[in-house]
């Protein structure tokens, strides 16, 4: 759960509640806002889209939703987050979970080869 929370909302180029307290590397918020380029770059209209989607799933399941972003379009991330809140607390859990595992292991190969 701190791990979650250390990441910006899909769409914020903010800092989660544990990068504000110094936890998280800087280098981190940097990735992060690569990972999301193609959502900064997206029309205004699937960013509000996406904006009221994080705001039910974080109603739905008490975190904001995790999704590895590299490489996907804001509508595709749009997407994943509507099939995701059919996702029961322990499914979604677990589905969160591996989207962590491939957001660190993208950040583990980018800080190796710097």
């Amino acid at each position: 759960m701190e791990a979650f929370s250390s990441h910006p909302r899909i769409g914020e180029s903010g800092i989660g509640e544990s990068r504000a307290r110094g936890s998280a590397p800087a280098q981190s918020s940097s990735w992060s806002r690569q990972e999301q380029e193609n959502v900064a770059a997206t029309k205004d209209a699937v960013k509000v889209d996406l904006l009221h989607a994080n705001k039910e799933y974080e109603r739905r399941f008490g975190r904001i939703f995790i999704v590895c972003a590299n490489g996907k379009s804001a509508v595709e991330i749009l997407e994943t987050l509507r099939q995701r809140m059919g996702n029961d607390e322990d499914r979604e859990l677990h589905e969160a979970a591996e989207q962590q595992r491939l957001i660190t292991r993208l950040r583990l190969k980018k800080w190796l080869s710097e």
